[in-house]
């Protein structure tokens, strides 16, 4: 083989190779879903490649066509795009954005290559389209869920802290202030159970979206959980003050929502605030603070709205740190119980006494009943201590009756939360039976109350124990929410008269009137009575007069340990 012969040979090898590789490229472009377009500044030649139908519906012929394709993004991102396919303008090599086509919705991927040659003149522009609809809607989903809530489409809590982290910043530079507002759905537990999940769901939706309307530049609103909300204003003023929002969405809460099937549904609602830089400078702070005044304001009565200051702060701390130490007391059982002796008010003759635990932490001192059970029946504590009460008066009191063999009524208090229990009956008749009491020697108190929130369950389980023999006793009659044709229809025993009515039935002429129609009525429903706090032999005197059967206070003696009343049962 000559010299010219193998050069020919060698020439026909390569361009078959690029012809193949031509063919393969062209393929690759024909069966891809992106577009491209090449244009040579040194020749001005240019070609388009690939789908350029499915993004573009005109012809490009010169480079200058290109510029065409701005028109068909959504103006929100012309700017960016006219910039990443003019990237020579900016002295790029590489520029990528991801645009949205105006009308179609479609989401597509723009990027732009040049080479740049001697004397740092473009010789070679690509630009590519590629169609990222499905991807971008994924990540726009991804977003969504991350940011939003799924029920209402209000921010969720993570993002609404992140939001307000940015307006603490920003008036921390502007020494401006921030409020953050709580707000919930008063009693909404009672829409669920009355209504069900699905119309709650609906309610929360629908009071959720009456609340988007105050969302702008400087308001922020989320959905917290459940039937909670959350709204951060910057520098709030004008018809975005507290105030004025609050009293917007009173207005509001005094129409009735409707749900899809028609039904209208009334709520109220309790708002808390807490400001900063007030109240404090830290954002989960200033979130915390603002739902403990809310929690606040519920307790005072609902339908309202509570300013956080220093005091509730000092209150709500006080109260944590007796909540942990109720636990771990609780562990160790660091409770004592007294007892308070009950009278005949006729003869003084001892009819009983009621059993009443007391705290006394090494650090705090004696911690009042009227403080930590409150905070024990909102932990669910009150549920153990409760039993160890029933335990251990009951064998205390077995332990007396064996000893002096008196005939005496234990009296117990026991909480709502103890109540509502469905192996509450069992265990206290378990208990009965495990130390041979006698049934009629107890006598459980229950205060009117517990009766609010499932009466029907709570006046079945009064029906068991009293068939069973155990003695019911409403106590403190005339704080809740009394009424004597109330009491005919619950199988009580007793009917223990509060201290209030006590204290002032000797000044107050209406007071008096209504403990002598007390007396009167309950004498003809079968009830004994006994008066609470009575501190004063005229106070003792007047109750005679009036047939009260019993009296309990401070006049005939104080809450006693086990060997005080050990002394009395002696005598």
């Amino acid at each position: 083989m000559n010299e010219m012969q193998y050069q020919v040979d060698l020439m026909n090898a390569m361009n078959e190779k690029l012809q193949n590789e031509q063919k393969m490229m062209k393929m690759i472009i024909e069966t891809s879903t992106s577009a491209f377009v090449y244009y040579s500044y040194d020749r001005d030649e240019i070609h388009v490649m690939g789908d350029w139908e499915s993004y573009f519906d005109f012809t490009v012929r010169r480079i200058g066509d290109l510029q065409r394709a701005v028109d068909y993004v959504d103006e929100a991102y012309q700017d960016e795009f006219s910039g990443c396919i003019n990237l020579e303008r900016r002295g790029l090599e590489r520029a990528v954005t991801t645009v949205k086509l105006a009308g179609s919705g479609k989401w597509v991927e723009c990027e732009a290559s040049i080479v740049y040659g001697a004397g740092g003149k473009p010789s070679d522009k690509v630009v590519r389209f590629k169609d990222v609809t499905v991807v971008n809607d994924k990540n726009e989903e991804l977003k969504y869920m991350a940011y939003y809530d799924g029920m209402t489409g209000l921010y969720n809590r993570n993002y609404f802290i992140s939001r307000l982290t940015g307006f603490i910043n920003k008036a921390r530079e502007e020494q401006r202030e921030v409020a953050v507002m709580f707000v919930d759905i008063d009693d909404f537990r009672n829409i669920n159970d009355g209504m069900g999940l699905i119309i709650g769901d609906e309610l929360m939706m629908n009071f959720g979206q009456f609340l988007a309307e105050f969302s702008a530049d400087n308001v922020i609103v989320s959905h917290f959980t459940g039937d909670m909300y959350c709204l951060a204003i910057y520098d709030p003023r004008g018809q975005s003050d507290i105030e004025y929002v609050y009293n917007m969405i009173r207005n509001r809460t005094r129409q009735p929502f409707m749900t899809s099937d028609g039904r209208e549904i009334n709520i109220k609602v309790t708002a808390g605030v807490a400001r900063y830089p007030d109240a404090s400078e830290n954002v989960l702070e200033l979130i915390n603070y603002a739902e403990i005044v809310m929690l606040r304001a519920k307790h005072n009565g609902k339908d309202s709205i509570q300013y956080f200051d220093s005091e509730l702060l000092a209150e709500f701390m006080g109260n944590l740190n007796i909540e942990n130490k109720l636990r771990d007391a609780l562990y160790d059982m660091r409770f004592e119980m007294y007892f308070q002796p009950q009278y005949q008010a006729s003869t003084g003759s001892l009819r009983g006494v009621e059993a009443l635990i007391r705290w006394q932490d090494p650090e705090e001192g004696m911690i009042s009943p009227a403080q930590f059970i409150p905070l024990a029946e909102k932990n669910g504590t009150i549920v153990p201590i409760g039993q160890w009460v029933i335990e251990d008066s009951i064998r205390t009191y077995m332990q007396w009756r064996a000893e002096y063999d008196r005939d005496f009524i234990l009296s117990i208090n026991i909480s709502a939360i103890q109540y509502k229990r469905d192996d509450f009956v069992r265990k206290l008749i378990d208990t009965i039976e495990k130390y041979g009491m006698n049934p009629t020697d107890l006598e459980l108190e229950i205060t009117e109350t517990a009766l609010i929130d499932n009466y029907n369950d709570v006046t079945d389980k009064m029906k068991v124990l009293r068939d069973y023999g155990v003695r019911i006793s409403m106590d403190d009659f005339g704080t809740g929410y009394s009424s004597l044709s109330y009491l005919k229809s619950l199988p009580i025993d007793t009917l223990k008269i509060d201290k209030t009515f006590v204290d002032t039935m000797l000044q107050d002429e209406n007071s008096n009137i209504i403990m002598e129609s007390i007396m009167g009525m309950v004498k003809r429903l079968g009830l004994e009575t006994v008066a609470e706090g009575v501190e004063k032999p005229e106070q003792l005197e007047y109750l005679k007069s009036i047939h009260c059967d019993n009296i309990q206070g401070f006049l005939t003696g104080k809450p006693q340990r086990e060997e005080d009343i050990e002394s009395i049962l002696k005598a």
